[in-house]
Protein backbone atom coordinates (compact mmCIF):
# COMPACT_ATOMS: atom_id res chain seq x y z
CA UNK A 1 0.00 0.00 0.00
CA UNK A 2 1.25 3.49 -1.02
CA UNK A 3 0.22 6.87 -0.56
CA UNK A 4 2.62 10.01 -1.55
CA UNK A 5 6.18 8.40 -1.19
CA UNK A 6 4.84 6.04 2.57
CA UNK A 7 5.01 2.29 1.70
CA UNK A 8 3.02 0.18 4.28
CA UNK A 9 3.80 -4.10 4.88
CA UNK A 10 1.17 -5.26 6.67
CA UNK A 11 2.16 -9.24 6.64
CA UNK A 12 4.74 -10.95 7.97
CA UNK A 13 8.20 -11.27 5.42
CA UNK A 14 11.41 -10.52 4.40
CA UNK A 15 13.07 -7.71 3.31
CA UNK A 16 16.19 -6.95 1.15
CA UNK A 17 17.81 -5.11 -1.04
CA UNK A 18 17.67 -6.46 -4.74
CA UNK A 19 19.38 -4.32 -7.60
CA UNK A 20 18.39 -0.96 -7.41
CA UNK A 21 14.86 -2.11 -5.45
CA UNK A 22 13.76 -2.72 -1.93
CA UNK A 23 12.37 -6.80 -2.39
CA UNK A 24 9.55 -8.05 -0.30
CA UNK A 25 9.56 -11.92 0.10
CA UNK A 26 6.65 -13.78 2.24
CA UNK A 27 4.59 -16.60 1.00
CA UNK A 28 3.23 -15.36 -1.48
CA UNK A 29 6.10 -14.04 -3.72
CA UNK A 30 8.12 -11.55 -3.79
CA UNK A 31 7.39 -7.85 -4.51
CA UNK A 32 9.41 -4.83 -5.51
CA UNK A 33 9.39 -1.40 -4.10
CA UNK A 34 11.07 0.89 -6.01
CA UNK A 35 13.67 3.41 -3.83
CA UNK A 36 13.36 6.69 -5.92
CA UNK A 37 9.32 6.71 -4.78
CA UNK A 38 9.56 5.87 -1.49
CA UNK A 39 10.94 8.35 1.61
CA UNK A 40 8.67 6.19 4.95
CA UNK A 41 8.44 2.60 4.87
CA UNK A 42 6.05 1.28 7.94
CA UNK A 43 6.34 -2.04 8.83
CA UNK A 44 2.99 -3.44 10.60
CA UNK A 45 4.39 -6.82 11.63
CA UNK A 46 7.07 -8.93 12.20
CA UNK A 47 10.02 -8.50 9.15
CA UNK A 48 13.12 -9.75 9.04
CA UNK A 49 15.98 -7.83 7.20
CA UNK A 50 19.76 -6.93 7.91
CA UNK A 51 22.45 -4.77 7.77
CA UNK A 52 22.94 -4.75 4.12
CA UNK A 53 19.16 -3.70 3.78
CA UNK A 54 19.87 -0.92 6.23
CA UNK A 55 22.70 0.50 4.50
CA UNK A 56 20.87 0.21 1.24
CA UNK A 57 17.33 2.43 2.55
CA UNK A 58 19.56 4.74 4.40
CA UNK A 59 21.81 5.60 1.64
CA UNK A 60 18.48 5.86 -0.15
CA UNK A 61 16.99 8.46 2.34
CA UNK A 62 14.12 6.27 3.66
CA UNK A 63 13.30 5.83 6.89
CA UNK A 64 12.21 2.75 8.26
CA UNK A 65 9.46 2.52 11.01
CA UNK A 66 8.56 -0.62 12.68
CA UNK A 67 5.03 -2.14 14.63
CA UNK A 68 4.86 -5.28 16.16
CA UNK A 69 2.42 -8.02 15.50
CA UNK A 70 -0.30 -5.92 17.86
CA UNK A 71 0.53 -3.05 16.31
CA UNK A 72 2.31 -1.32 18.87
CA UNK A 73 5.73 0.88 17.62
CA UNK A 74 8.81 -1.10 18.37
CA UNK A 75 10.66 2.35 16.97
CA UNK A 76 12.18 4.10 14.07
CA UNK A 77 15.58 3.65 11.88
CA UNK A 78 16.22 6.61 10.21
CA UNK A 79 19.63 7.62 7.45
CA UNK A 80 23.08 9.23 9.28
CA UNK A 81 21.97 12.90 9.93
CA UNK A 82 23.13 15.30 7.41
CA UNK A 83 21.34 18.74 8.61
CA UNK A 84 23.15 17.98 12.14
CA UNK A 85 23.67 21.66 13.07
CA UNK A 86 26.43 21.36 16.57
CA UNK A 87 26.02 25.87 17.09
CA UNK A 88 22.12 25.01 16.77
CA UNK A 89 21.84 22.19 19.17
CA UNK A 90 24.04 24.30 21.86
CA UNK A 91 21.37 27.39 21.47
CA UNK A 92 18.34 25.00 21.45
CA UNK A 93 19.66 23.64 25.00
CA UNK A 94 20.10 26.96 25.72
CA UNK A 95 16.38 27.92 24.68
CA UNK A 96 15.45 24.94 26.73
CA UNK A 97 16.92 26.61 29.72
CA UNK A 98 16.01 30.00 29.57
CA UNK A 99 12.48 30.05 27.62
CA UNK A 100 11.03 26.77 28.00
CA UNK A 101 8.13 27.94 29.50
CA UNK A 102 7.56 29.86 26.63
CA UNK A 103 7.24 27.13 24.17
CA UNK A 104 5.33 25.07 26.53
CA UNK A 105 2.65 27.76 26.96
CA UNK A 106 2.92 28.50 22.89
CA UNK A 107 2.54 24.58 22.53
CA UNK A 108 -0.55 24.21 24.91
CA UNK A 109 -2.66 27.47 23.42
CA UNK A 110 -2.53 25.95 20.00
CA UNK A 111 -3.62 22.30 21.52
CA UNK A 112 -6.45 24.33 22.94
CA UNK A 113 -7.45 26.50 19.54
CA UNK A 114 -7.40 23.79 17.52
CA UNK A 115 -9.60 21.42 19.99
CA UNK A 116 -12.00 24.16 19.64
CA UNK A 117 -11.86 24.71 16.30
CA UNK A 118 -12.68 20.65 15.66
CA UNK A 119 -15.34 20.44 17.87
CA UNK A 120 -17.00 23.93 17.17
CA UNK A 121 -18.26 22.00 13.54
CA UNK A 122 -20.42 19.81 15.74
CA UNK A 123 -21.72 22.85 17.73
CA UNK A 124 -22.17 24.66 14.46
CA UNK A 125 -24.68 21.42 13.21
CA UNK A 126 -26.70 21.33 16.60
CA UNK A 127 -24.70 19.67 19.20
CA UNK A 128 -25.57 23.00 21.74
CA UNK A 129 -24.04 20.49 24.39
CA UNK A 130 -20.68 21.56 23.77
CA UNK A 131 -21.01 25.29 24.67
CA UNK A 132 -19.60 25.14 28.06
CA UNK A 133 -16.58 23.32 26.68
CA UNK A 134 -16.03 25.83 24.01
CA UNK A 135 -16.40 28.80 26.02
CA UNK A 136 -13.68 27.37 28.40
CA UNK A 137 -11.04 26.83 25.87
CA UNK A 138 -11.77 29.79 24.00
CA UNK A 139 -11.98 32.17 27.02
CA UNK A 140 -10.41 30.20 30.24
CA UNK A 141 -7.54 28.61 28.95
CA UNK A 142 -5.57 32.16 27.55
CA UNK A 143 -6.19 33.38 31.18
CA UNK A 144 -4.31 30.36 32.84
CA UNK A 145 -1.52 30.60 30.58
CA UNK A 146 -1.10 34.23 30.92
CA UNK A 147 -0.13 33.54 34.49
CA UNK A 148 3.39 32.95 35.71
CA UNK A 149 3.46 28.94 36.05
CA UNK A 150 5.60 26.11 36.09
CA UNK A 151 6.06 23.90 33.60
CA UNK A 152 4.10 21.33 35.89
CA UNK A 153 1.22 23.84 35.87
CA UNK A 154 1.22 24.02 32.42
CA UNK A 155 1.00 20.23 32.05
CA UNK A 156 -1.48 20.30 34.24
CA UNK A 157 -3.32 22.94 31.61
CA UNK A 158 -2.90 20.40 28.96
CA UNK A 159 -3.83 17.65 30.97
CA UNK A 160 -7.00 19.24 31.73
CA UNK A 161 -7.70 20.40 27.90
CA UNK A 162 -7.57 16.72 26.46
CA UNK A 163 -9.66 15.30 29.73
CA UNK A 164 -12.61 17.88 28.37
CA UNK A 165 -12.06 17.26 24.76
CA UNK A 166 -12.32 13.32 25.59
CA UNK A 167 -15.30 14.01 27.78
CA UNK A 168 -16.84 15.56 24.98
CA UNK A 169 -17.04 12.40 22.38
CA UNK A 170 -20.44 11.40 23.81
CA UNK A 171 -22.48 14.03 22.72
CA UNK A 172 -21.62 13.20 18.70
CA UNK A 173 -19.75 9.63 18.97
CA UNK A 174 -21.85 6.47 18.64
CA UNK A 175 -21.94 4.77 22.31
CA UNK A 176 -19.59 1.98 20.75
CA UNK A 177 -16.86 4.75 20.87
CA UNK A 178 -17.51 7.09 23.51
CA UNK A 179 -14.22 7.59 26.15
CA UNK A 180 -14.67 6.94 29.48
CA UNK A 181 -10.87 7.20 30.47
CA UNK A 182 -7.82 7.76 28.55
CA UNK A 183 -5.60 4.56 28.89
CA UNK A 184 -2.62 4.32 26.57
CA UNK A 185 -0.48 1.05 27.49
CA UNK A 186 -2.28 -1.09 26.40
CA UNK A 187 -5.82 0.35 25.06
CA UNK A 188 -8.53 -0.82 26.94
CA UNK A 189 -11.26 -0.42 24.57
CA UNK A 190 -11.72 0.68 20.87
CA UNK A 191 -11.75 4.52 20.66
CA UNK A 192 -8.48 4.69 23.35
CA UNK A 193 -7.34 1.74 20.96
CA UNK A 194 -7.76 4.46 17.75
CA UNK A 195 -6.28 7.44 19.56
CA UNK A 196 -3.21 5.53 20.53
CA UNK A 197 -2.84 4.27 17.12
CA UNK A 198 -3.44 7.63 15.17
CA UNK A 199 -1.18 9.02 17.85
CA UNK A 200 1.87 7.03 16.97
CA UNK A 201 1.49 7.19 13.36
CA UNK A 202 1.46 11.10 13.66
CA UNK A 203 4.67 10.73 15.92
CA UNK A 204 6.25 8.62 13.18
CA UNK A 205 5.46 11.31 10.98
CA UNK A 206 7.02 14.13 12.94
CA UNK A 207 9.79 11.89 13.41
CA UNK A 208 10.46 11.93 9.44
CA UNK A 209 9.49 15.96 8.63
CA UNK A 210 12.10 16.92 12.14
CA UNK A 211 14.88 14.68 10.48
CA UNK A 212 14.61 17.04 7.63
CA UNK A 213 15.41 20.07 9.71
CA UNK A 214 18.41 20.64 11.94
CA UNK A 215 16.69 20.56 15.12
CA UNK A 216 17.79 17.85 17.90
CA UNK A 217 15.13 15.87 18.34
CA UNK A 218 15.94 14.79 22.15
CA UNK A 219 15.93 18.51 23.13
CA UNK A 220 12.08 18.95 23.83
CA UNK A 221 9.96 21.79 25.67
CA UNK A 222 6.17 20.75 26.65
CA UNK A 223 7.62 17.20 27.45
CA UNK A 224 10.73 16.38 29.82
CA UNK A 225 13.36 15.46 27.49
CA UNK A 226 14.37 11.86 28.20
CA UNK A 227 16.15 8.86 26.52
CA UNK A 228 15.35 6.39 24.73
CA UNK A 229 12.58 8.85 22.79
CA UNK A 230 12.76 11.57 20.20
CA UNK A 231 10.47 13.88 22.48
CA UNK A 232 10.98 16.89 20.03
CA UNK A 233 8.42 14.79 17.51
CA UNK A 234 6.27 14.69 20.61
CA UNK A 235 6.03 18.52 21.13
CA UNK A 236 5.46 19.27 17.86
CA UNK A 237 2.56 16.85 16.84
CA UNK A 238 0.24 17.88 19.81
CA UNK A 239 -1.23 21.04 17.95
CA UNK A 240 -1.74 18.42 14.82
CA UNK A 241 -3.44 15.80 16.57
CA UNK A 242 -6.94 17.23 17.19
CA UNK A 243 -6.79 18.23 13.13
CA UNK A 244 -5.40 15.43 11.84
CA UNK A 245 -5.63 11.89 14.24
CA UNK A 246 -9.00 13.19 15.73
CA UNK A 247 -10.57 14.14 12.75
CA UNK A 248 -9.65 10.95 11.12
CA UNK A 249 -11.46 8.97 14.01
CA UNK A 250 -14.49 11.51 13.80
CA UNK A 251 -14.82 10.66 10.21
CA UNK A 252 -14.18 6.92 10.03
CA UNK A 253 -16.66 6.15 12.92
CA UNK A 254 -19.26 9.07 12.10
CA UNK A 255 -19.62 7.37 8.54
CA UNK A 256 -19.37 3.85 10.13
CA UNK A 257 -16.08 3.35 7.97
CA UNK A 258 -15.00 1.60 11.22
CA UNK A 259 -17.34 -0.69 13.35
CA UNK A 260 -16.32 -2.26 16.54
CA UNK A 261 -17.53 -6.18 15.03
CA UNK A 262 -16.11 -5.80 12.19
CA UNK A 263 -12.78 -4.13 12.65
CA UNK A 264 -11.56 -4.47 15.83
CA UNK A 265 -10.00 -8.23 17.42
CA UNK A 266 -12.69 -10.02 19.65
CA UNK A 267 -9.82 -12.09 21.33
CA UNK A 268 -8.45 -8.90 22.81
CA UNK A 269 -11.46 -7.03 23.96
CA UNK A 270 -12.20 -4.92 20.62
CA UNK A 271 -9.46 -2.85 22.04
CA UNK A 272 -7.09 -3.85 18.95
CA UNK A 273 -7.24 -3.26 15.25
CA UNK A 274 -8.02 -5.71 12.84
CA UNK A 275 -5.77 -5.95 9.74
CA UNK A 276 -8.58 -4.38 7.81
CA UNK A 277 -9.24 -2.17 10.28
CA UNK A 278 -5.43 -1.19 10.46
CA UNK A 279 -5.75 -0.59 6.43
CA UNK A 280 -9.09 1.59 6.32
CA UNK A 281 -7.87 3.87 9.25
CA UNK A 282 -4.01 4.32 7.48
CA UNK A 283 -5.59 4.70 4.16
CA UNK A 284 -7.98 7.84 5.65
CA UNK A 285 -4.66 9.05 7.93
CA UNK A 286 -3.05 9.62 4.67
CA UNK A 287 -5.29 10.95 2.58
CA UNK A 288 -6.30 13.88 5.62
CA UNK A 289 -2.59 14.63 6.86
CA UNK A 290 -1.65 14.60 2.78
CA UNK A 291 -4.97 16.82 2.29
CA UNK A 292 -3.79 20.22 0.24
CA UNK A 293 -5.24 23.70 0.86
CA UNK A 294 -4.83 27.18 0.44
CA UNK A 295 -2.44 28.45 4.13
CA UNK A 296 -3.98 32.36 4.64
CA UNK A 297 -0.51 33.43 5.64
CA UNK A 298 1.71 31.81 3.12
CA UNK A 299 -0.34 32.30 0.44
CA UNK A 300 -0.24 29.51 -1.25
CA UNK A 301 -1.12 25.57 -0.61
CA UNK A 302 0.17 23.47 1.78
CA UNK A 303 -0.83 19.95 3.36
CA UNK A 304 -0.45 19.55 7.08
CA UNK A 305 2.05 17.02 6.54
CA UNK A 306 3.97 20.21 5.12
CA UNK A 307 2.90 22.58 7.99
CA UNK A 308 4.70 20.10 10.48
CA UNK A 309 7.94 20.51 8.71
CA UNK A 310 7.14 24.03 8.82
CA UNK A 311 6.40 24.30 12.30
CA UNK A 312 10.08 23.03 12.80
CA UNK A 313 11.64 26.37 11.26
CA UNK A 314 9.21 28.13 13.42
CA UNK A 315 11.10 27.03 16.39
CA UNK A 316 14.32 27.45 14.49
CA UNK A 317 13.14 31.06 13.69
CA UNK A 318 12.30 31.19 17.56
CA UNK A 319 16.03 29.70 18.48
CA UNK A 320 18.03 31.52 16.69
CA UNK A 321 16.33 34.99 16.04
CA UNK A 322 13.71 35.58 18.77
CA UNK A 323 11.13 35.43 16.19
CA UNK A 324 7.26 34.30 17.88
CA UNK A 325 7.14 31.07 17.99
CA UNK A 326 3.05 29.75 16.91
CA UNK A 327 2.50 26.44 16.27
CA UNK A 328 -0.17 25.89 13.24
CA UNK A 329 -3.69 26.65 13.61
CA UNK A 330 -6.54 25.33 12.11
CA UNK A 331 -8.20 28.68 11.43
CA UNK A 332 -5.22 29.18 8.94
CA UNK A 333 -6.55 27.07 6.64
CA UNK A 334 -9.04 28.51 4.32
Amino acid sequence: MAKNHTRYIFSMGELKRKDNSIAFRNEKGNFYIPIQDTRELYCMNEVSFNTKFLDFISRAGITLHLFNYHGNYSGSFYPKEQLVSGDLTIKQSMCFIEQRLVIAKAIVEAIAANIYETLYHYFRHGKKELKQTLDWLKNDVKKFLCKDLTIEQILFIEGQIWSRFYDSFKYFLPKDFVMNKRVKRPPDNPINALVSFGNTLLYTKTISSIYETHLNQTISFLHSPREGRFSLSLDISEAFKPIVVFKTIFDLVGKKRLQVTKHFDKSLNYALLNEEGKKIFIDAFETRINETFMHKKLKRKTSFKNCIKLDGYKLIKYIVEGKDFKPFLLKEKV
